[in-house]
Order: C-alpha cells, then structure tokens, then sequence
C-alpha cells in the first residue's frame, strides 16, 4: 500500500512513522515511509541500530521516543535527550517492554536536569513559557532564545502526561480498544475511531458499504467543521480582534451540537460503537446551508478588516521547502504548496467531488485560508454524504491475526494507526497523530517574529497536546 507524496517534487521518501516491537530475543524497528516500510533487527542485549536524524530531521522524536520506551541507542543521532521520560524516571525501565516492571515507576533516581536547546551571545537572554498555562489547555513547554523581542529560537517540550496507552491496550481486543482510543484526543475522535474500525474490516477482509463510508463522511467533515470554526475564532482573537472569536465560537457550538444529535455526544466519542440514531438528512442538509451563509458572511466580513491582515501576512512562515523536509502534514503543509490530503487518495472521497485546498505564502494568513476554505468545501460534501448515508451500525471485531494499518485525514492532517494482532489481542499498538510531526517543525516558523507573535503563529497550527502525550 503506497501512500503518495500527492505532488511533491522532493527526491526521497516521505517519513511517516517510525516504532519498535518487542520481539522476545530481539527488538525491531519498524520504519513506515509514503512508497514502503523497512524493518530492522535491533539485538536485546546491547540494542543499536543506526539513525535516520540526520537525513530527516522528524526522526528526532520517533528516536527518542523508542529509546524511552525500548532502550534503544541510535548511532548517529544528534540528540540522545529523552522525550517521554522526566528527570527522576527509573533509569533503565522502559514501558514498551514486554517485561517491563510497572511497580518500578515508583522508583525515583537521581534527578537529572533536562538541557533545553538555547541560542548564545551578547544580549541574548531565554523565555521559559509553560509547562503550566492560564488557560485551560494541556500542559507544554516552550523555550525562547531572544534578542529583545526578536525570537531566535524556540524549543518545544512536551509529554508532561504520559498515559500509558500503548501499553494499555496490549492484550486486548479491537472491540475493547474502542472506547480507550476513542478519547485519545478529543480534535480527532471521529478520526482515530475511523482509523481502528477500517483495521477491524480490513482483519476481517470485509468491504465498507458506500452508506456506511458516507455516514463516517459526515461525521468526520463535522469534527473538522467544528475545530476549523474554533480555529478561525482563536487566530484573529490572537491578533486582537476578539469579535470573530464570539462568532466562530458560536459556530462551532452548533457544528458540536450536530455531533451530539447524530452520535449522543458533542465530541462524538464511541460514535461507531453506539447503534446510529434515527437522523432528518432534509434537516441535515438545511443545516448545511445556513452554516455555508454563516461561512460566507464571515469571509466577506473577516477579508475586509486590514489592520489583522497586516498581523497574518508574512508572520510565521513555513516555506514549502522546509514543510517538505520535516514531512509536515495537514493544513500546516497544504499552506505551504504541500499537497498532501488522505482524501485525495480514497476514492469514495474523489468520486463526490472531494478537492484538497492550498495556499503557498506559508504564514498564518495562508493557514487561514485554507481552513476557511475547507470548512466551506466540508459543507458541501456533507450535503453529498447525506444523500447516500444509512443508519447502518459497525461491530468491532474480537478476532483476528496479524498486522494491519490504516490511514484517516483528520481535522489536523494524516493521521497513520498500526496495530499487531495475536489470537484476537492487541499485541502492539502504534498511532501517529499529525502533530507528532508537525510540533517539530514549529521552531522553523519564530525567527524573524517578535515574542508576541507566538500565541498566533502556534494557534494557526493548531496542534494537539494529547494526541502526542500517549
């Protein structure tokens, strides 16, 4: 299964994942590139295998990531840091083991302080934001580098809230698996959900009616509605025009209430667990239609408001190239000439009409614009979905053997889902979200900005916390 680069002029392969499995007498590193997967062995006792950092810089974190959870060193690497683990964890004891020791968590060792990334010279001074913030937001770090109010660099620390889901959902079935990865992240339930059940049908090689792809098309374009609506709020509101934060917020209100009378929950979560409730697809479809009025009253409004058109353009840019070599993914790339959808790529999406949107500034006004573009081309796809979609149900399965993937286009970009089956159990569990890769690249956005332009360049790429903190 090929997962298309969709356009991009680039010479080598897209990273899209990397990840261990415990093997018993040995370790393997499975990598997932956009044209094949690679898997290398990695031995147990003095575990090494060489490092993919320096050819792709989004290696950083998946690396760092199997060393915290295998104990794997990666020769080569330019950053040995941990990334998951704090500054008393348990040296030595690491989760994703099968014989890891639960109770050693308990166990705290020296403190080790952890070395943040920091630009040096005369007159340059650090900024500390987080891990703890005003709002009601997860925690997360960020690390200035500053000449005045000029950002030289930043470094983003995350992974305060470990929650032990890979390990959690070892031994259990898929139908079991549901409800835990259904919450992973509240911006993608829909889509993780969707993800988890096209493995269950791909387990039991079985084909998704077109009615029940239309259904999960509705749903999923309303969670992406709902989070572009929140979006389009939070960007001009950090520009200081807090008037279209009243009115987007509204919107999305209502986007979340249509979840909740399709689903029984406002963040629709085990929706494709649930029996599918009774639904008014004329109602739908007239709902369609009065957002796509709101949409279209919010662009001729927002579009003729200089003054924040003077903070979006040219701040925080990401240029194609570099949206390219960090493997960016979502609205983040697609406002960089990267053009990179999962819709593009499944043809029940192609065949009703399905377009991805771009932009090629690459700065928060063009991450604007595509989400206001989507929001308004969602629409006109659920009003499609709505013509074909059923009550039909979905039933998880208990069994299976082997393993499987699944690609889903979430409200925030390519979200990839691996899983390992054995006698019907879970035996490894591996997701993706797409701000795993996208949070890396962030750092490429701040020089040249001024510290006050952080809180909007970060919320034009709305990235999600949970969805890396596993």
């Amino acid at each position: 299964m090929e997962k298309g680069g969709s356009g991009m002029e680039n010479s080598r392969k897209r990273l899209i994942a990397r990840y261990a499995v415990d093997r018993g007498e040995h370790f393997e590193i499975v990598t997932r590139y956009d044209t094949e997967t690679t898997r290398e062995r990695a031995d147990r006792q003095e575990p090494r295998a060489p490092s993919l950092m320096p050819r792709y810089p989004a290696a950083n974190w998946f690396e760092r990531k199997i060393a915290d959870d295998f104990g794997i060193r990666f020769e080569g690497a330019y950053d040995f840091r941990p990334l998951l683990h704090h500054e008393r964890w348990p040296v030595g004891n690491h989760p994703m083991r099968k014989d890891f020791d639960v109770h050693r968590v308990l166990e705290f060792s020296e403190y080790r302080p952890y070395k943040y990334e920091a630009v040096g010279g005369d007159g340059v001074f650090e900024v500390a934001v987080g891990p703890i913030h005003a709002g009601i937001i997860e925690p997360g770090h960020f690390h200035f580098s500053q000449a005045g109010e000029e950002m030289l660099h930043q470094e983003v620390r995350h992974f305060y809230k470990y929650r032990g889901i890979e390990k959690m959902l070892e031994g259990k079935s898929l139908a079991e698996a549901a409800p835990i990865v259904a919450r992973i992240s509240g911006n993608e339930s829909v889509a993780t959900q969707i993800a988890l059940a096209r493995i269950s049908a791909q387990v039991e090689k079985k084909d998704l009616s077109e009615a029940l792809q239309a259904r999960w098309g509705i749903l999923l374009e309303l969670e992406r509605i709902a989070h572009h609506w929140t979006d389009l709020g939070f960007i001009p509101n950090d520009a200081g025009f807090g008037a279209a934060l009243a009115f987007a917020s509204a919107r999305a209100e209502e986007t979340r209430r249509q979840l909740r009378d399709l689903t029984g929950h406002r963040f629709a979560f085990d929706a494709l667990m649930r029996e599918p409730r009774p639904w008014d697809r004329e109602e739908l479809i007239r709902w369609c239609r009065h957002m796509s009025q709101e949409a279209k009253w919010f662009e001729e409004w927002i579009t003729d408001i200089p003054s924040l058109w003077d903070r979006m353009d040219t701040t925080g840019i990401l240029t194609s190239g570099n949206a390219l070599r960090y493997g960016c993914v979502g609205v983040v790339a697609r406002a960089s000439s990267v053009e990179l959808d999962v819709r593009s790529e499944e043809p029940f999406y192609r065949e009703r009409g399905f377009e991805p949107k771009q932009e090629s500034s690459g700065d928060v006004a063009a991450r604007f614009k595509v989400r206001l573009m989507e929001l308004k081309h969602s629409l006109e796809l659920i009003e499609t979905f709505a013509k074909e979609a059923s009550s039909e149900g979905f039933a998880f399965t208990e069994t299976g053997e082997g393993a499987f993937e699944s690609f889903v286009e979430s409200s925030l970009g390519e979200l990839y889902m691996a899983i390992e089956l054995v006698g019907g159990k879970i035996s490894r569990f591996f997701v993706r979200d797409p701000s795993f890769i996208n949070w890396q690249a962030l750092h490429l956005m701040m020089p040249g900005n001024i510290i006050a332009d952080f809180p909007l360049i970060n919320k034009s790429c709305d990235l999600s916390y949970a969805g890396n903190d596993l």
